[in-house]
């Protein structure tokens, strides 16, 4: 890729660096469409962060950043205007500025896992669902399931404080979805996911009880480590649909594309250009 004085960037915000994805599927992906831009890994200590965002946004050739860890909370009380998923998720992966100026900020983790299953076939609308884990993830997740259409959804996390308080955030925005704590009982639900950090190493317990399982519920997974978790085979054995971890961060790209106003893809297209490297 050629870089020159008409090369756009979008700065991927966050410490340390060395774990970075995005520039392995953004920066083909633009080399193999011929956009002139580039995602550029800037690693910022939280001490820092919002003296560089500030700076960073006085550039003209930016189109806008990447917001990943330890940042996606703090960026939120540094931007102008967020969106209803910003609101509920608690956290923000994407800023861009207006043209007054203004930041303005999105979260598209929830995005990618909501495209993954609906491109699988899966009807959120009316929906009943439950998160295991809430989390920065699982807050996203939710979120944007919310703003799916789904009409219920139940929460679970060992830290029963962090249920309680997405709930109540859920419970402002959306007021008509049906919203409970407290069980990681998976039966009678069309959409079940793990959000949780289990399935990370060997030997982790699975995030809820298999057994009470339906064969019709489709089930999702956040975790990367390998495509098949323990909890997405157990799944499997018990006849679902499933969707791995992966997907969720491939899908997701096509959102930030579109809120950047760079040409959008497909998962298809991201992962037959990435160059991941683990």
């Amino acid at each position: 890729m050629l870089i020159n004085g008409h090369t756009e960037f979008i700065a991927h915000l966050g410490y340390p660096t060395h774990s970075f994805k995005a520039p392995m599927i953004y920066n083909p992906y633009f080399e193999s469409v011929g956009v002139n831009a580039v995602v550029v890994p800037m690693g910022c200590r939280p001490d820092n962060f919002a003296a560089v965002l500030a700076g960073l946004f006085t550039l003209e050739n930016i189109r806008g950043a990447l917001i990943t860890m330890p940042h996606k909370v703090s960026v939120v009380d540094l931007l102008d205007e967020v969106t209803p998923t910003v609101k509920v998720a608690g956290s923000c992966n994407a800023v861009k500025r207006g043209a007054d100026g203004r930041l303005v900020g999105d979260m598209f983790d929830g995005a990618g896992f909501v495209r993954g299953v609906q491109r699988k076939g899966l009807q959120l609308q009316g929906a009943r669902v439950l998160v295991a884990g809430s989390g920065g993830v699982g807050s996203a997740i939710a979120a944007s399931l919310a703003a799916a259409g789904i009409g219920a959804i139940a929460l679970y996390d060992v830290h029963a404080e962090s249920a309680e308080a997405l709930a109540a955030r859920l419970r402002t925005h959306y007021p008509a979805i049906e919203v409970s704590t407290g069980s990681n009982d998976p039966a009678g639900f069309d959409l079940v996911v793990n959000a949780t950090p289990l399935g990370m190493n060997p030997g982790d317990p699975l995030p809820m009880p298999m057994d009470r399982l339906d064969a019709r519920t489709f089930v999702g997974e956040v975790v990367m480590k390998s495509e098949m978790t323990a909890f997405l085979t157990a799944a499997q054995a018990r006849g679902c649909r499933v969707q791995v971890g992966s997907d969720m961060l491939f899908e997701q790209i096509p959102a930030y594309l579109e809120f950047f106003g760079f040409p959008t893809t497909t998962a298809e297209n991201l992962r037959a250009v990435a160059r991941l490297q683990y």
